[in-house]
């Protein structure tokens, strides 16, 4: 049963994660390394979205469930937050558009003139019950996430990360957008500057938009090249502020990593930052249906890893993910690392049990995977990095 915690210090002190990634499978840290919370809400147990929508399976339960099943949380860990009030969804997006997503939940059905306006009761954006109440939490526990990382250094929410959510407007399975809040209390709290590191395998625009220009944000995404909503395409269009990263098909671990060891390390370094807020998105691993991208989960457990060491306090959102193996097992596996567990090889049968009784049907039967169902961690997906990752970084050197 996941409690509210009553937190307490814990500072722990490891080598760097990737010299233990090349043996095993274990837990990394960074320099830093803070106490770590989960941030989550009853209500991402629930069912939700539409039996063919990439959502449908429950990603949220299942992690929770995984990491339960090896007892990674107790309740110094773990903080469950509150919906965000309609006056704080006001604080970014439109009260009109507010109230429509609403009553669109309440009654379970919008006006033609509603769809049209605010995109809410599409096939990308269904109507679903307690759509407005999952969307509100998804707020909340952005803005709690920060609140905790101020005060004990890393916060994970992997409910967050819906980047594609515009003012007035449902954009990308993205109602209301969570990371803009959790900047923006970061911001009001001072802890600024803000860099913002999105590594989903699609360009965060709503967050781009909603802070472009921003004197106390850096905006920084890693996104496949071409893929919806195509934007981020890094030819000069892009606010001052923000620093894109369209990568091409098929991005391994060694090509990532050597963008964030290069000219992303060196955006960091220029920053300053005093914050920093992560999108996960897991569409970024090797598997997922919506993108070509190649990440082992070691190679983005490491990623992030390097990321929260560009500043003391460091906020993870979930984000995008369609392979829902992929997808839990990385972001378990990512609160594992945070947390400070050991990551297991194999998983326990109760956690096997649970990954092959998900199902999707964006995924042909012959294209599954063993190790989807019964292992945590992949084999790193290294290799050579190509003249046009290295001609991508040479691109976005910081003067």
């Amino acid at each position: 049963m996941i409690k509210p915690l009553y937190y307490s210090f814990l500072m722990l002190s490891r080598e760097d994660p990737r010299f233990f990634a090349r043996w095993r499978c274990v837990t990394g840290a960074t320099e830093r390394d803070p106490m770590a919370v989960f941030v989550t809400h009853s209500v991402f147990r629930e069912p939700g979205w539409s039996r063919l929508h990439p959502l449908s399976g429950n990603r949220q339960a299942a992690v929770i469930d995984i990491c339960e099943m090896l007892q990674w949380f107790d309740e110094d860990h773990v903080r469950l937050c509150d919906f965000a009030s309609r006056e704080t969804l006001t604080a970014f997006h439109d009260a009109d558009y507010v109230d429509a997503v609403r009553d669109a939940s309440a009654s379970g059905q919008v006006s033609a003139d509603v769809r049209t306006r605010y995109h809410i009761g599409t096939m990308e954006n269904p109507v679903f019950e307690r759509v407005f109440e999952r969307a509100a939490a998804s707020v909340g526990g952005a803005i709690e996430a920060a609140r905790c990382a101020l005060d004990h250094g890393c916060a994970y929410h992997p409910a967050g990360g819906t980047h594609h959510g515009k003012r007035a407007e449902a954009s990308g399975f993205c109602y209301f957008n969570d990371p803009v809040f959790a900047v923006q209390t970061l911001i009001d709290s001072g802890a600024t500057p803000v860099l913002y590191v999105d590594i989903d395998a699609h360009h965060g625009d709503g967050v781009e938009i909603a802070f472009a220009d921003h004197p106390d944000v850096v905006l920084i995404s890693t996104h496949e090249s071409g893929r919806w909503p195509h934007t981020g395409a890094g030819d000069g269009a892009s606010p001052a502020n923000a620093h894109n990263f369209p990568l091409p098909r098929g991005v391994n671990d060694s090509e990532f990593m050597f963008l964030i060891d290069g000219p992303i390390s060196e955006i960091a370094a220029q920053t300053k930052p005093k914050s920093v807020v992560i999108v996960a998105g897991a569409d970024c691993l090797d598997g997922d249906p919506l993108s070509a991208m190649a990440l082992s989960n070691i190679g983005f457990w490491d990623a992030i890893d390097r990321i929260r060491s560009f500043a003391p306090t460091q906020v993870i959102l979930g984000g995008g993910g369609y392979n829902p193996w992929t997808t839990v097992r990385a972001w378990a596996g990512l609160w594992g690392r945070l947390a400070g567990f050991d990551l297991p090889h194999s998983l326990p049968p109760a956690a096997q049990e649970k990954l092959e009784a998900m199902s999707c049907d964006l995924i042909d039967t012959e294209d599954m995977r063993p190790e989807w169902t019964t292992t945590l961690c992949d084999q790193p997906n290294r290799g050579p990095i190509r003249d046009e990752v290295k001609e991508l970084a040479r691109a976005r050197v910081v003067a």
